[in-house]
C-alpha cells in the first residue's frame, strides 16, 4: 500500500481505532458502555436533532452537545472532544460534508479520529461514495430508528480499520474487506454499506445496493 502511512491511533469510550483489516463481526447480545460518552449531533431539523438527542439518551449516553448549524459545530469541536459524531451531511446546503473533511484534516485536533456516522435522507449512490471517500466511518439512511442506529454504533465501536493518510484522503482505512453490518434484526431494507463506487441517481434498493457490493468486496 505505497502511499499509505498510519495516523496516530484515536482511543474513545466509543471505540478504538486498531490495526486490522476486517471489520470485527457484532455480537447481537454484546452490550456496550455509553454512560461516559459525548456525544455531538449535527442536524439542520430540530425535530431530527431531539429525535436523535432521544435515541442517544436511551443509549445511556448522558453528554449531548446539539448544533442546527456547520457553524455551531465547528466551534463545538474547537471547544471540546467528543466520543463520537453524528452529522446529517445535507445540513446548510451539503456543507456536512466539508464539516467532516475539515475535521479530519485538522492537524493536531483532538477530533480529528473521533468516529463519525452520516445519516441522510438522501442514499444515492454518489452520496454514499462521498461519505466513504470524505473519512465518515458509516452511513446510515433516514428515518432513523434505535436499533437500527445502536446496531451501527456498536459496529463503529468493534471496527478494526486503521486510520490512514493516502493522498487527499484522510479517515478510516478503505482497503478492507467490508462485510457490512449484521444480518437479522436491525438490518433494513434501505441500509447502505459505504463502499460503493461513485454515480448518480435514486435512491437504491437493498437488493441493488448488494448487487453492487459483491463484486467489490475488498475496496482498494
Amino acid at each position: 500500500m505505497g502511499g499509505v502511512t498510519s495516523t496516530a491511533m484515536h482511543q474513545t469510550k466509543i471505540g478504538k481505532r486498531r490495526e486490522g483489516m476486517e471489520v470485527a463481526e457484532i455480537d447481537p447480545n454484546a452490550k456496550i458502555n455509553l454512560s461516559s460518552a459525548s456525544v455531538l449531533l449535527v442536524d439542520g431539523s430540530q425535530h431530527s436533532l431531539a429525535l436523535m438527542a432521544q435515541i442517544m439518551k436511551g443509549f445511556g449516553v448522558a453528554e449531548i452537545a446539539r448544533c442546527a448549524s456547520i457553524d455551531e459545530a465547528e466551534k463545538s469541536v474547537r471547544g471540546r472532544t467528543f466520543d463520537l459524531i453524528v452529522v446529517d451531511p445535507d445540513v446548510d446546503g451539503g456543507a456536512g460534508y466539508s464539516f467532516l473533511h475539515a475535521l479530519r484534516h485538522s492537524t493536531g485536533s483532538t477530533n480529528a479520529h473521533v468516529p463519525v456516522i452520516l445519516v441522510s435522507g438522501n442514499a444515492r449512490k454518489a452520496d454514499v461514495a462521498r461519505a466513504r471517500d470524505t473519512g465518515a466511518n458509516f452511513f446510515v439512511t433516514k428515518p432513523l430508528t434505535p436499533n437500527v442506529l445502536l446496531q451501527r454504533v456498536m459496529f463503529v465501536a468493534r471496527d478494526k480499520r486503521e486510520f490512514v493518510e493516502v493522498g487527499e484522503y484522510i479517515g478510516p482505512s478503505r482497503r478492507f474487506k467490508f462485510e457490512g453490518p449484521p444480518t437479522g434484526e436491525g438490518r433494513r431494507n434501505n441500509d447502505l454499506q459505504v463502499p460503493l463506487g461513485s454515480a448518480d441517481g435514486p435512491n437504491l434498493s437493498q437488493n441493488e445496493v448488494d448487487n453492487l457490493i459483491k463484486p467489490q468486496r475488498v475496496v482498494i
